[in-house]
């Protein structure tokens, strides 16, 4: 019990951790559940109803191209939120148990265990070089993993609050005011500048299919490389497709396969305002941990840091425009403030009304979620859409699609997927079976 006077500070974690939260779990389970097919199902009942509120959820199931906002573009941000979330209460119990070298130890065995397997994730060594990406979306959870737990290790929330600001901060000056070469490194636009200077041959090599940077002494990459490299003129301020810092700066420095031809989403530059997500997520495991604190009071704290960070975040659009291919400050700000106001909810349903009946299943996944995106992974394609496949394919796809109305085989599909998915969670759940890196 408090009082006005002695008000508790939201982010003082010197209360002693609480109990594993559910609705953590619960909440990680459902951002995966979108990952692993529940995007088809959508996709599938769009195509059966043809209604306005089935085409809006698909259409939200689907990346924007670059600027903007859709929900398929909250789910990586989430997932790296809930690890700065779950850091707190993971190494904050290890250092109060074993100290902050064990906390620091366990810091850099998890990132590179993780950044291991993110290699895996992308292919491993089954090609050859330079048809190999480092950098991809386990990478950069690892390494946001990383930076935001040795911070944590190392200072308090307040500093922590500093820090957050100032990667924001540098990273939108340094995308703003850093002069880059007046060029933009995308295939359309390359193949376009070659015509204008009547080198149709040149031309001829951009609009041939197939990734440069996966090629060994590509011809394209040469080519690209020698009208980068030829450009005297100079701009700031870009914020397009491969004509910004983030994607010129993966196109001189970053090696092996780039995921957009000549840069790629989780390159370097964009790792900075990443980590701020990921301290975002620290932000709201430190007032969830904190015993002082009233539980719907935390709600209200989780609702209003959200909804401000949405307002800021989109006010900053204006300026630093919403994009999650460079991981803009405002998107860090938009992501984070509905990743805030999702927690609420869940910390709300599951936490302090304890209806918990409806999460379970996302609870399965959620302490699995790296094994079952690995497993979704190995199974290739859809992952568990395309075993799904074996059992509902063919003439039973078809004859829900003749008997039901076109889209009704697809959502099929998807639900058995969905089912296959959730009966090996829940495998692995009651034989207590985790991957711990």
């Amino acid at each position: 019990m408090t009082t006005a006077s002695t008000e508790p500070n939201p982010l003082d974690s010197s209360a002693p951790p609480t109990q594993r939260l559910m609705s953590v779990d619960a909440l990680r389970g459902f951002d995966m559940f979108w990952i692993i097919g529940a995007d088809s199902l959508v996709a599938g009942l769009n195509q059966l109803t043809k209604s306005r509120p089935a085409s809006f959820l698909a259409d939200q199931l689907e990346h924007v191209e670059w600027e903007g906002f859709h929900f398929e573009d909250l789910i990586f941000p989430l997932f790296v939120f809930i690890v700065g979330v779950s850091l707190v209460f993971s190494l904050g119990k290890t250092i109060q148990q074993a100290g902050r070298g064990e906390a620091l130890r366990r810091v850099f065995r998890r990132s590179v265990l993780l950044f291991l397997v993110a290699l895996f994730y992308s292919g491993g060594f089954s090609h050859s070089w330079p048809d190999i990406r480092l950098l991809g979306v386990l990478n950069r959870i690892a390494l946001a993993y990383c930076f935001a737990g040795l911070l944590f290790c190392f200072l308090k929330p307040r500093a922590l609050v500093g820090v957050c600001c100032t990667l924001l901060t540098v990273y939108w000056a340094l995308m703003a005011f850093v002069p880059i070469r007046d060029i933009q490194l995308t295939k359309s636009n390359l193949a376009r500048l070659a015509e204008q200077a009547g080198d149709p041959g040149t031309a001829a090599v951009f609009q041939a299919p197939g990734n440069p940077s996966t090629v060994k002494d590509s011809s394209a990459w040469s080519a690209a490389e020698n009208m980068f490299y030829g450009t005297t003129k100079w701009v700031r301020g870009k914020y397009g497709p491969g004509y910004n810092l983030s994607d010129h700066i993966d196109f001189q420095y970053l090696p092996g396969k780039k995921w957009d031809n000549f840069y790629d989403p989780e390159g370097y530059l964009s790792t900075i305002p990443a980590v701020a997500t990921c301290l975002l997520g620290v932000f709201a495991g430190l007032l969830l941990k904190n015993q002082l604190i009233p539980d719907k009071r935390k709600v209200l704290y989780l609702v209003a840091f959200g909804v401000a960070g949405v307002v800021v975040g989109w006010i900053w659009n204006l300026q630093f425009p919403v994009i999650k291919k460079i991981w803009t400050s405002s998107y860090v700000l938009v992501a984070g403030g509905y990743s805030a106001i999702l927690l609420a909810i869940f910390y709300l349903i599951v936490d302090i009304w304890r209806v918990r009946a409806w999460c379970q299943p996302f609870v399965w996944i959620g302490m699995n979620s790296i094994t079952i995106y690995l497993a979704s992974n190995i199974l290739g394609g859809e992952g568990f859409v395309r075993l799904a496949n074996r059992l509902a394919g063919g003439d039973v796809r078809m004859f829900f699609d003749q008997h039901l109305g076109r889209g009704a085989g697809e959502l099929v599909l998807a639900l058995v997927g969905l089912g296959l998915a959730f009966w090996f969670v829940h495998f692995l759940y009651r034989r207590k079976i985790f991957l711990r890196l």
